[in-house]
């Protein structure tokens, strides 16, 4: 994996660990709505866009240590590939070798 991979993939791992504090937060405080507000988990460390998933869809994200949430047109060429196209966010899965591997290994989840 290159530096630039790597950068990317770091970024979205920091996402990542953002919208399991959110869900956790939503779950403690119960929130009637079954929906919160996610940070996209583009590889753009500079990224402020905001997506709305039920706790349910983050969940079915959630079970893939591979995949990411992403505004559309978000996704990198050469690290991820787009998966799923939901509307308001597609999901993302990181190619194998480097980008799989770091999104596997730093899953809070595991």
């Amino acid at each position: 994996m290159d530096d630039r991979q790597r950068r990317i993939g770091e970024n979205e791992v920091i996402f990542r660990e953002v919208n399991e504090r959110v869900r956790d937060t939503q779950e403690t405080f119960q929130f009637g709505t079954g929906e919160a507000e996610f940070v996209c988990e583009c590889g753009d460390a500079s990224c402020v866009d905001r997506i709305r998933m039920t706790l349910d869809e983050y969940e079915e994200l959630r079970s893939d240590a591979t995949h990411f949430a992403i505004r559309p047109g978000h996704d990198v060429e050469g690290v991820e590939v787009v998966v799923a196209r939901e509307g308001r966010y597609h999901v993302v899965r990181k190619l194998p070798g480097g980008p799989e591997e770091l999104a596997i290994s730093t899953d809070p989840r595991s």
